[in-house]
């Protein structure tokens, strides 16, 4: 695309959210070949180390890794990878119906840096003392604004769409899980993770969605999981009018993120959801429960995380394999701490350990990624509408819908050793809560707030 975003540019680009590696920015200008699309951002960290001009180079061990995937490997950009990699790997693996790779465009330093100084208010404040706005780098993602549907037709109807980041839908399997971890097998991850989060403040109260619920396939569970997303946000849930952020978070701590209450929610529904008040919440969720079973994309996604089938536990060791340095989680362990199973890890082959972390990498994607579900009701008389349409009983309507997955990024080679750390940390966080009387197994309570106090 032979477009160039200026300084002047900047006014017209408003601050969506962000993740860990990106900021995402919404279009609100009249440019035709703009509008309804969003901009993807590189961030870098406020240490310096990852600030760079955007150009890409992978290590000699990437290149082996991703040998299938040529134009992958020789993306010289960041942005080039991240299309490449949703267009090559994730893609087929979720549907192509269901990924939008986007487009690159270049971007002037003077764009960021407007940007950067537009948006700092909006974002939270310990996004900002973690990273920046890359004003170093040349380019930027170009993706379709999938809280929308495409201007040209329905313009009298109002779209709602929402965001869930579904986190991992299963409990780990593995047989290399050690065993003073064995809490991994009957504990989900995410319930895990909201201990330790809620121990270093990022959130600000203990979630109580299941992610097993919202990937059992059972639309009384997956109901019940969706509520609990709908009470408690987080970053994990958002909804949008028009495009237009009104329910759930920005990324950071709940309280100081959320942009508007649960009242405020039943109350903007009125415009897509023809029930009473009070209803109109419980039928918006029936919806997207409806929507979630018909489209079929939970169990897209499970499946792409269930190639992580060693756990971080047994991939670690293939991932010192496959680069050829001795086993710093051996030597950590010490030669008493070895077992004879992680020394049967260690006789894989090249070719096996390398399958055993491309793996581990692409499910790392999907579990880390989210989903966008888009409605607009359909008035009587139906449509000539290609999209597929769902019903909602309760409130008997039709609508079109679409579903995308988004943040498909790519998982960094070198970040292994770092999720094995996360995990003994969120392990350990989680299971010393449990040994001090500070929370159950199966239900937060208020003692682990109490305790931190």
């Amino acid at each position: 695309m032979d477009l160039i975003l200026e300084e002047k540019d900047a006014a017209d680009w408003v601050y969506r959210g962000e993740g860990g590696a990106n900021i995402v920015l919404g279009y609100a200008g009249s440019v035709p070949t703009l509008v309804g699309k969003v901009l993807r951002i590189q961030k870098a960290s406020e240490n310096g180390t990852q600030c760079s001009d955007g150009s890409l180079r992978f290590s000699n061990h990437e290149h082996l890794l991703w040998k299938d995937y040529e134009e992958l490997v020789q993306s010289p950009t960041k942005e080039i990878a991240a299309q490449k990699y949703a267009q090559h790997v994730i893609g087929p693996l979720l549907g192509s119906k269901h990924v939008d790779a986007g487009i690159r465009v270049l971007v002037s330093r003077e764009f960021l840096e407007e940007i950067e100084r537009n948006i700092k208010s909006q974002r939270p404040d310990w996004r900002i003392d973690a990273a920046k706005v890359d004003t170093l780098n040349k380019s930027a993602l170009l993706i379709s604004d999938h809280s929308l549907f495409p201007q040209g037709n329905f313009k009298g109807n109002d779209c709602i769409s929402v965001e869930i980041k579904p986190k991992c839908g299963f409990l780990p399997f593995s047989k290399y899980i050690a065993r003073q971890n064995a809490i991994k097998r009957r504990t989900t991850r995410f319930k895990m993770h909201q201990v330790l989060k809620f121990y270093q403040q990022q959130v600000s109260n203990l979630s109580e969605y299941d992610p097993l619920d919202l990937f059992s396939g059972s639309k009384e569970r997956m109901h019940e999981a969706l509520k609990a997303l709908c009470n408690n946000p987080q970053n994990n849930f958002r909804v949008f009018l028009n495009g237009s952020l009104i329910f759930g978070g920005y990324g950071g701590v709940a309280d100081n993120s959320t942009s508007a209450t649960a009242e405020v929610l039943e109350d903007v529904l009125k415009y897509v959801i023809e029930a009473d008040d009070g209803l109109r919440t419980k039928s918006f969720l029936e919806l997207l429960t409806e929507t979630a079973c018909k489209s079929g994309v939970l169990d897209r996604l499970l499946d792409v995380q269930k190639r992580d089938n060693y756990d971080v536990e047994g991939a670690i060791h293939a991932y010192y394999n496959f680069i050829s340095q001795p086993c710093l989680v051996c030597r950590e362990l010490g030669e008493d701490g070895v077992s004879p199973i992680t020394t049967f890890l260690h006789a894989l082959s090249p070719n096996e350990s390398l399958e055993i972390v491309k793996n581990f990498l692409i499910a790392a994607t999907a579990k880390d990624c989210s989903l966008m579900f888009c409605f607009r009701q359909i008035e009587d008389g139906g449509s000539d509408s290609s999209y597929d349409r769902v019903y909602l009983e309760s409130t008997n309507q039709v609508f079109d819908y679409k579903v995308h997955f988004i943040d498909l990024d790519l998982k960094p080679l070198e970040k292994m050793q770092h999720y094995y750390e996360l995990d003994k940390k969120i392990v350990s966080t989680y299971t010393e809560s449990l040994q001090n009387g500070q929370g159950k197994e199966n239900n937060h309570t208020v003692q682990l707030y109490e305790s931190t106090q």
